[in-house]
């Protein structure tokens, strides 16, 4: 990735996590610029990270070859509207990290077609350990995707799709799943100080069991299903544990937690990319 000027307009805890990787990366501090409204998220970007930081977006964004959009998503129309003539202007490339934001949105808000990507993180990029999702419009070169995707990468993994309506699926798996796995472990845990474990025990044992399975797949060739079966062993206690998650349609009832929260995705796009 070419070292060029990076603003980040937003620095709440999804900004400041971006910011953090790319400095923990290496990347020289004077070419990282911040910009938020709140005097205490200043604060703490200028003590955290020691980079200019200001509460106006447009003496910001000057100079910038490369501005990241980490506001609200309700924001963003405002945002981008009065960023718009600096911003077509200049012609950095654009990062929106906005949920539920749309290309399309973001081009008529600034009137005018700009190189701009879409990433979809989630909450694990705060602990460098996200997974995100990217989708970039026709104005993109191949430059720009490395960049964006180095960008990503410093705080966890990056993959690119095929088309923007992906990244909806993309927000109701990576994007929502933390809380599913979150109430998995909530559930485990409890079932486990009922049965007799201490709730340090029961924690420790859920959350490393958790992170054993995750290292275990990522490390192997084998799909998952795979992996399922060559751990349960046939009249064993896994088999009988699945065997009830199974009667209870446990692979109906995620199917159909994905698709409710992709079809709240595209109407949250609908309501916040509103002209």
């Amino acid at each position: 990735m070419k070292q060029v000027q990076i603003c980040c307009i937003g620095c709440g805890n999804m900004g400041r996590s971006l910011i953090g990787g790319i400095l923990a990366n290496g990347y020289p501090r004077q070419l990282i610029r911040g910009a938020d409204p709140a005097p205490a998220q200043r604060e703490a970007i200028r003590t955290l990270f020691g980079i200019e930081i200001l509460a106006d977006n447009l003496p910001a964004i000057e100079h910038a070859e490369i501005v990241i959009l980490a506001v609200k998503p309700q924001l963003m129309a405002a945002t981008v509207k009065n960023m718009a003539p600096s911003l077509v202007k200049h012609r950095p490339l654009i990062i929106s990290i906005a949920a539920g934001i749309r290309l399309s949105a973001i081009a008529a808000w600034l009137q005018q077609e700009l190189p701009i990507i879409r990433a979809m993180p989630n909450t694990p990029a705060l602990i460098q350990a996200g997974a995100t999702a990217l989708y970039a419009n026709t104005q993109v070169t191949a430059d720009h995707k490395e960049a964006a995707e180095t960008i990503m990468r410093s705080v966890g993994t990056a993959v690119w799709v095929a088309d923007e309506s992906l990244l909806d699926t993309v927000t109701a798996l990576s994007g929502s799943g933390p809380a599913y796995f979150f109430l998995v472990m909530e559930i485990l845990e409890k079932a486990a100080i009922e049965m007799g474990l201490q709730p340090d025990q029961a924690r420790l044992l859920t959350l490393e069991t958790a992170l054993g399975a995750a290292k275990m797949a990522l490390a192997s060739d084998l799909d998952t299903g795979s992996l399922r079966r060559q751990v349960t062993s046939p009249g064993g206690t896994t088999e009988r544990a699945l065997a009830v998650l199974m009667q209870g349609n446990i692979d109906v009832l995620l199917q159909q937690a994905l698709k409710a929260a992709q079809q709240r995705s595209v109407e949250l796009a609908d309501e916040f990319g509103k002209i």
